[in-house]
């Protein structure tokens, strides 16, 4: 089980793996008709490959821009975001869309999973839309992931009734459907009380043991220690 397993990163022997995220210089500028607010303010950062890494800072501080910059889901107003060499700043919407699927799984504070299909549904998904795996595979795949996060019994539930902690769970196994380089997680605890926060925790980190990379933004100080490394942003701009 998940929570037999060791969850403090910080003794782990350092990452000798290549560099696997690479923001050079990254600046991003909102325009309104109410005036311009830069977020990022020449961001650099590199991230290598089964690193675990918590990006923390007030609300307000460039967090979720960050992560949308490194998604795709923000292009940077200027600089440059390469991602396993691919240059994500350059791609037009449709490779955007293509490259998103097949690289990165995103996992939401609020769940986000589609309430009129079952767990296991909503786990395979991502598979039918990505055209991944064979399609007489998904199914057996799917369930294999929900037993990896401890929902599995759970599969043929509608959303609703799981608690929050399985629903989070559940919506990691989603994100891992195509077997993606990256998990994105933007508060993936916020929603979460401490102790099933330990235990959606508790999965990061060990899907991080077992060498995906993992960035998530928490704006819990407690677990972000925890993590293999952080990265602390203020007024758009990395303080440590």
């Amino acid at each position: 089980m998940w929570n037999n397993r060791k969850t403090d990163l910080t003794s782990m022997p350092k990452n000798k793996h290549q560099t696997l995220i690479d923001l050079r210089q990254v600046v991003k500028t909102y325009t309104s008709s109410a005036g311009s607010f830069t977020a990022l303010r020449g961001i650099d950062l590199r991230i290598d490959s089964g690193e675990f890494v918590a990006i923390v800072g007030k609300s307000g501080s460039g967090k979720t821009t960050l992560i949308n910059v490194l998604t795709g889901i923000d292009r940077p107003t200027h600089g440059e975001v390469f991602i396993a060499n691919t240059p994500v700043h350059l791609l037009d919407e449709g490779q955007l869309a293509a490259w998103r699927g097949a690289n990165l799984g995103i996992v939401f504070q609020f769940f986000q999973l589609l309430p009129t299909l079952t767990i296991l549904e909503n786990v395979r998904l991502p598979m039918d839309f990505g055209n991944r795996f064979n399609p007489a595979e998904r199914e057996e795949r799917a369930l294999c992931l929900l037993e990896l996060v401890g929902v599995a019994e759970h599969a043929n539930k509608l959303p609703s009734h799981l608690s929050g902690g399985q629903q989070q769970s559940a919506a990691i196994a989603r994100a891992l459907a195509n077997d993606p380089k990256i998990l994105v997680t933007d508060e993936p605890t916020g929603n979460l009380d401490s102790r099933t926060a330990e235990q959606v925790f508790t999965l990061l980190a060990n899907l991080a043991g077992d060498g995906k990379t993992i960035l998530m933004v928490t704006h819990d100080d407690d677990l972000a220690k925890r993590a293999s490394r952080v990265v602390m942003i203020k007024d758009g701009e990395i303080v440590s």
